[in-house]
């Protein structure tokens, strides 16, 4: 479970760091523009009322811009407009003449309020090029801290007369956007803990399922095949866990293969060291008479060999399996072969009185391949013929040629292979008479056999419907060239 929850916490600190880089880099991103139009939008405002200002000067007779209170009704104006911008904007504004001389336009009671202190120097430093009809708008280092300044000239008939000055504190026009930031922050928090939240539930939703695999996997481990995934979840899940069921299924059948196989090798081995053990002693202690040792002693001897032949199949068997073992190629006549294997079984054929038929004729056909395997595939074929079928029965071996292969087929007229069986008579170790019938083998042969035939890159199948059973392997037809 551990693992799980390892990933489970990496896919959730994973995505969540996604997340988080993404809503930090989109909530900076929004908050530099958003401050930036924010400043510019101010300023822009602050421009603009200076501009009202600058008209309303020009039209204020130079001779009267010189205090307060003169009963000019724009000067009156002017001054209520300054007023105006100090509430609104936490800014003073001033007029200044082309000499220099300053005209504050604020009311005194608010001036003496405000306690603002006014940038004189940047005035002057600024006033010759607002005369020229520039506009200023700067940020600047001034008596109390950084202040924005905007500057523009009023004119009259063309002619600039002096230049309307609006300044406020940047602290002034930052604290105006610690609101907007506040919230912004605010949301991308929200946004952050909804995605924690969603990918909480999505990334468990993803985990669950090898969460169960992993539940399955530890059943398996103590023997318990019948349990399976839910195939569920995404698309490579569902492929995850089909798989999964179907490894499951795989070890089911295999397991039930391995406890088929101890049973069958177990009464195979025991049976004859039963047999063996009970003549022996029955010699030894005098209860078979001398006389009759010689007959009890041949009866050992066919059951050693009988043991003999099942543990050289199970090392022939391991031998096919072992990846490093090497065939030994060569061209030879497939249909002496086949000759050779009859006439070594012909004391089996003679007993049961059996029918053989060679469907090829006296000519030879050569084919590549491991010779002694192919005799061993030929022998495990026609002993099984020999052995499931009845008593005055028929075996026939026959060959084809095409231009790709040889093909040969060994048939007989026994029961043939039930419907149930077929699938798994290739399997190791399967044996379809599960009545451990002595004498019937361990169901080996056709396991060998058909690793050889996947040793040498060809095939070994059942035929279907065909009555008895027929067994049809492939073989690479000779290299000529090779030969020659």
């Amino acid at each position: 479970m551990s693992l799980f929850r390892s990933m489970f916490s990496r896919l959730m600190a994973v995505i969540l760091a996604a997340i988080l880089i993404c809503v930090f880099g989109l909530t900076a991103l929004f908050y530099v523009t958003t401050r930036s139009n924010y400043i510019d939008a101010r300023l822009n405002d602050l421009k603009m009322q200076a501009d009202d200002i600058a008209y309303l000067a020009s039209r204020v007779r130079s001779s009267s811009i010189s205090g307060f209170g003169f009963g000019n009704a724009t000067e009156s104006y002017i001054n209520w407009k300054a007023d105006n911008i100090y509430k609104e904007f936490n800014a003073y504004s001033v007029v200044v003449d082309r000499t220099g001389q300053i005209t504050v336009y604020m009311t005194a009671d608010l001036m003496n309020e405000s306690g603002l202190e006014f940038d004189r120097q940047h005035v002057m430093d600024t006033l010759a090029e607002v005369l020229r009809g520039q506009q200023i708008i700067q940020q600047q280092d001034g008596p109390s801290g950084p202040m924005f300044t905007v500057a523009v000239p009023w004119m009259d008939n063309g002619v600039a007369l002096g230049a309307v000055y609006i300044q406020t504190a940047a602290q002034t026009v930052y604290a105006g956007f610690r609101s907007i930031a506040l919230k912004v922050a605010a949301a991308g928090l929200v946004v952050l803990l909804i995605s924690a939240v969603v990918i909480f539930f999505i990334t468990r939703q993803m985990v669950k399922p090898l969460r169960v695999m992993a539940q399955v996997a530890g059943e398996f481990a103590v023997g318990r095949f019948d349990r399976r995934a839910p195939v569920s979840g995404s698309s490579e899940t569902r492929e995850l866990a089909s798989a999964f069921n179907l490894m499951a299924g795989q070890l089911a059948a295999l397991e039930q293969t391995r406890r088929d196989f101890v049973a069958n090798v177990s009464h195979e081995l025991r049976s004859p060291m039963t047999s063996m053990q009970g003549f022996l002693e029955g010699m030894l202690d005098g209860t078979i008479p001398p006389a009759e040792h010689g007959k009890y002693m041949q009866i050992v001897l066919d059951e050693t060999r009988r043991l003999s032949r099942l543990v050289g199949s199970l090392l022939n068997l391991s031998r096919m399996e072992n990846s490093e073992t090497q065939l030994a190629y060569s061209d030879f006549d497939v249909h002496e072969c086949i000759r050779r294997v009859i006439i070594g079984n012909m004391s089996q054929l003679d007993e049961k009185n059996m029918e053989v038929t060679l469907s090829f004729g006296d000519e030879p056909l050569y084919v590549h391949a491991d010779a002694e395997q192919i005799e061993q595939v030929l022998i495990n074929l026609i002993s099984n013929a020999v052995k499931y079928t009845p008593e005055g029965g028929h075996v026939a071996v026959s060959t084809a040629q095409d231009k790709n292969c040889v093909r040969v087929t060994v048939r007989d007229d026994g029961p043939g292979v039930s419907p149930e069986d077929a699938p798994y008579i290739f399997d190791r170790f399967y044996k379809a008479d599960k009545s451990h019938t002595v004498g019937m083998g361990t169901g080996l042969g056709l396991a060998i056999s058909k690793r050889i035939m996947e040793k040498h890159g060809q095939t070994l199948r059942l035929l279907p419907d065909t009555p008895g059973a027929a067994f049809e392997f492939t073989l690479e037809n000779a290299r000529t060239e090779e030969k020659a």
